[in-house]
Formats: structure tokens, sequence, C-alpha cells
């Protein structure tokens, strides 16, 4: 019998000032125990000893601690895709000019966060197939599908979504590596460059495609 996804939806919203507050306290209080303990040992307890309250307090708003480390995950997400999708969407700029701006920008912010990301992508597991993050999913695949609108016009909408996954596991691959290793700022924008070369390389090669169509029909 597959093992039963566990809730990591909150249990309730901080309505109050107060109430946000303390839910603020709890995220900051989880971040450092996840920076200092790493994943197998982040539990309930650690954060509220570390945020000056009781577990009770806890899981007045989270079910549990998976719910805790899904919500640092997402907000993580969130704001790393609001950032891309306003690089992916300067209209002013080239398609090709635009990646390599959000690629170098992604990889930046991977690296000068690592001590956060790196025990959080462990943390991943204990919540990857829940409802949740296949829905964070879906927004961050759509975000790279409607720049390859823009990017792939003569594409189809299976061929878009193909290239976009391409290109996000590409910049995901390279992005996590580059998170664990303690590299110079140089070498990061180094790594980004030759990274966005190999998509822009692979967007170009995938839409001349359809010209050499266009000459064999």
């Amino acid at each position: 019998m597959p093992a039963r996804t566990p809730e990591i939806s909150p249990r309730k919203l901080p309505r109050q000032q107060r109430s946000s507050r303390l839910v603020a306290d709890i995220l900051e209080a989880a971040i450092r125990v996840l920076e200092k303990e790493g994943a197998p040992r982040f539990t309930m307890a650690r954060v509220a000893e570390k945020a000056g309250v009781s577990v009770g307090s806890l899981y007045q708003y989270f079910p549990n601690k998976q719910s805790i480390l899904f919500r640092l995950q997402s907000g993580e997400w969130d704001q790393t895709r609001g950032m891309l999708e306003k690089i992916l969407g300067e209209k002013a700029a080239s398609p090709p000019a635009r990646l390599r701006r959000a690629i170098r920008f992604f990889f930046r912010s991977e690296h000068e966060e690592a001590r956060f990301r790196v025990p959080l992508e462990d943390a991943a597991p204990l919540y990857r197939d829940a409802p949740e993050t296949r829905a964070h999913r879906k927004k961050s695949n759509r975000l790279m599908i409607a720049f390859l609108t823009e990017a792939l016009p003569r594409a189809s909408t299976r061929e878009r979504a193909f290239a976009a996954d391409i290109v996000a596991t590409i910049m995901s691959a390279v992005g996590k590596r580059i998170s664990e290793q303690n590299r110079p700022k140089s070498e990061i924008d180094a790594f980004a460059d030759i990274t966005a070369d190999m998509a822009c390389a692979f967007l170009a090669r995938f839409d001349a495609r359809f010209d050499e169509k266009t000459r064999r029909a």
C-alpha cells in the first residue's frame, strides 16, 4: 500500500498582527534550525524551542514539520519565480538576452542562499509528491512555456512544453550543483554564461528545424 502523502497546507492563516508576528517568528526559527541542524534533525520541538514558544503554538498553524518546510520552500519558489517572470517578460530585450539574465540571476540566487537552500532541498522528499508541490511546479512550467511562446513562435504547444522541460532541467541541475559548492562570484557568473550559451544554442537549433522542414517541403 503506497505511503500516505502528509498534509502540508497550513491549518489556519494568521488574521491579527499578533498571530502574524507569531507565524513570522516560527518561520524565522525554522530557517535557523534548518541551517544549523539540517533536514534529518529538523523537528517541531526544535523549532518551538528556537522560536521561544510552545510546541502547541506551532500546531495551531502547521499540522507537521513537512508543512513548515513546505512553507519555507514555497516562499522561496514564489520569490524566485516572481523575479524570473519579471526578467523573462522584459519585451525590450531579445529572448536570448532575457534568458541569459534569468540564468545568471538564478545561479547567483542559488549560490547566495546555499546555506538555506541545500538543507531545504534535502527535505524535499517529505513533500515532493504533495498536490501543493505539483501546483507550484505547474506555475513555474507555465512561466517558461509563456516565454517560449515568444522565443519559439513556430513551435507547437507540445514542442514548447518539451523545450521548457529541457531548459528548466538544465537550470535546475547546474544551479543545484553550484549551490553545493563554495565558489567565487566570478565562477558563478561563468557557469551562468556557459549554461546560457548551451540553452540559447539549443533553442536556436530547435527553431532552425522549422526552416529545414520548409526547405524540404
